[in-house]
């Protein structure tokens, strides 16, 4: 069966996007998401994710990750998704839209800057050397030196499949500040098991921590990742954020057919 499929990606988090309106989707084969994603013997991409029909939102976001199987969260991928929709003319300048962590709202500007509501955040872990937290993801926060140079993968692999978080694991993201407004960093993620170009619930979880922690005050909040620049602003109430927004590019890349 030949497939038409789409290419998005999101700060350098890339996505293969399917119109699966119609449910034609083998959605069970994770061997077969697992080669679409593949990139040498597949189209090569973080995740892949289907459009689909909803009775109550303008569309149903369900994603996998590159390992094959149905993962959380991916709020690059919703911003992307977003976009995705637009193309097909599902929406237009705004939208709801239902994902596994439950109801997004989104808007898409005319430079394609995706505005991307996430959930409320209301159980911070802290610890003294790092902190965790859930934003539609689980997601480990460490701050870190010298991270340009730091072995994200040996390092995040470590944390990640260790005792802290046993066999359901976390993304782990590694940050340093650059002021009070801005932080990098980088990111291991889980499902795809290596460093990404960028995280969108990761970067959202590290504009979360930092506030939480006292490393900043501020609550709208500059993220350099590795492939570009995301903005996470929020609203703070003790220890409860919400009105969470996760902002940035995402860009359509190529749409092809593959056999299936």
């Amino acid at each position: 069966m030949q497939v038409e499929f789409y290419k998005y990606q999101g700060t350098g988090n890339d996505f293969v996007m399917i119109d699966n309106r119609s449910d034609f989707f083998p959605k069970k084969d994770t061997k077969l998401i697992e080669r679409l994603c593949d990139r040498r013997f597949g189209i090569g991409a973080d995740g892949l994710i289907l459009l689909e029909n909803d009775s109550e939102t303008d569309f149903r976001m369900v994603y996998y990750n590159a390992d094959g199987n149905q993962s959380s969260m991916c709020g690059n991928g919703g911003r992307c998704l977003v976009a995705f929709a637009k193309k097909l003319d599902v929406i237009k300048d705004k939208t709801t839209f239902i994902a596994t962590d439950g109801l997004h709202h989104a808007t898409i500007a005319p430079d394609a800057i995706v505005s991307l509501q996430m959930i409320d955040v209301d159980t911070i872990n802290k610890h003294d050397d790092y902190t965790f937290l859930n934003t539609g993801s689980p997601h480990h926060v460490q701050l870190v030196e010298d991270l340009e140079h730091y072995n994200v993968k040996e390092n995040g692999a470590a944390i990640r499949y260790g005792d802290l978080y046993g066999k359901p694991g976390s993304n782990i993201n590694f940050v340093k500040k650059i002021d009070d407004k801005t932080f990098s960093l980088r990111t291991y993620e889980r499902g795809v098991e290596d460093e990404t170009l960028a995280c969108g619930t990761g970067a959202t979880a590290v504009a979360i921590a930092m506030n939480a922690i006292g490393q900043t005050n501020e609550t709208d909040i500059n993220l350099n990742v590795e492939g570009g620049k995301l903005v996470v602003s929020f609203e703070k109430m003790g220890e409860h954020f919400t009105k969470v927004f996760l902002k940035g590019p995402a860009e359509f890349v190529f749409k092809g057919t593959i056999e299936i």
